[in-house]
């Protein structure tokens, strides 16, 4: 196959992706989001393995954090052997790879985490020290905060084998994001659908990342009808709040913003893995400085000692 300058294709795409249920689905719907924008389109879809796939016998947070689901595919992109990328917006790291961009933000799905029991019981009526499934220390954090007698438990696996642990009482509930139980017709699994006040939602959680090579003009024109302006200012300050702090999705670290007016508020929490210290704040500032605003929230964070916090402290 061509390089990436060589080959043009104005009739024909090739959009890669994870091999998950979840994964697949959330392509073929930008597949035919671009296919109903430009009906001579032709879109291949193909699967790519990523190092998140591969680790299933340990926890995600010590592999390095990095791109555990987007590095081979960000590599296939730079080689020209796809045209786009669609990745989980949550899963996408705060700097990009070199030579590559976000080329559109669809509108975003329910931003909140979602506790499925089960006896179907709420977070709050959960027996005491119940075993909690989790594969995120930014709700492990949170949930310890909530519920400090809580067994947090690392639970691996695709959202079928999750959901398998629960019905099996391998763990009492899990938490899970409310948007990849929607898109998958999953919601009547839902015990609660918790408030962003008490569970702050996971940098980019619910909205979608379409990624092509940062040259790539004609992509980025066939994209721009699936861009969501207020998704985008929104993730946009999200995104450059992790980026300051250095963090990656694998990192405690809470950050949702929305649009209020002309204004975008970003809120933010860190904490340490045993949830006994927990960083809080708010920033409100111009939406068209949305990025301005999640770094500056992110420089009153570090100067609160963030850094210690994301490093285990």
């Amino acid at each position: 196959m061509g390089s990436a300058g060589e080959r043009k294709r104005a009739s024909r795409i090739i959009i890669g992706t994870r091999g998950s249920v979840l994964a697949r689905w959330q392509t073929s719907s930008v597949a035919g989001a671009l296919r109903r924008a430009h009906p001579d389109l032709e879109v291949e879809e193909r699967i790519i393995v990523t190092q998140g796939d591969l680790v299933t016998d340990r926890p995600l947070a010590g592999e390095g954090g990095k791109g555990l689901w987007v590095k081979e595919i960000e590599a296939e992109l730079l080689a020209g052997a796809i045209d786009l990328a669609v990745h989980s917006m949550k899963d996408v790291p705060g700097e990009l790879a070199p030579g590559l961009a976000l080329v559109a933000i669809p509108r975003r799905a329910d931003v909140r985490d979602a506790v499925v029991s089960r006896s179907g019981s709420e977070l709050a009526r959960l027996p005491l020290a119940a075993r909690v499934g989790t594969t995120s220390l930014r709700r492990g954090f949170q949930l310890r905060g909530l519920r400090p007698d809580l067994e947090v438990v690392d639970l691996r696996g695709n959202l079928d084998t999750r959901l398998g642990k629960v019905a099996q009482g391998v763990v009492d509930a899990a938490i899970l994001a409310c948007a990849g139980l929607d898109r998958l017709g999953l919601a009547d699994r839902i015990s609660e659908r918790l408030p962003v006040e008490r569970m702050l939602p996971a940098v980019g959680q619910g909205a979608l990342a379409l990624e092509a090579r940062a040259d790539d003009e004609e992509m980025r024109s066939m994209c721009a009808a699936l861009n969501d302006r207020e998704t985008a200012i929104a993730v946009g300050a999200e995104r450059a709040l992790l980026a300051q702090l250095g963090a990656t999705c694998r990192t405690p670290v809470a950050g949702y913003a929305l649009l209020r007016g002309d204004k975008v508020v970003l809120e933010a929490r860190i904490g340490s893995a045993d949830g006994t210290k927990v960083l809080a704040d708010q920033a409100v500032g111009a939406w068209r400085q949305a990025e301005e605003v999640g770094r500056g929230l992110a420089e009153a964070l570090l100067s609160r000692g963030a850094a210690s916090l994301l490093a285990g402290g």
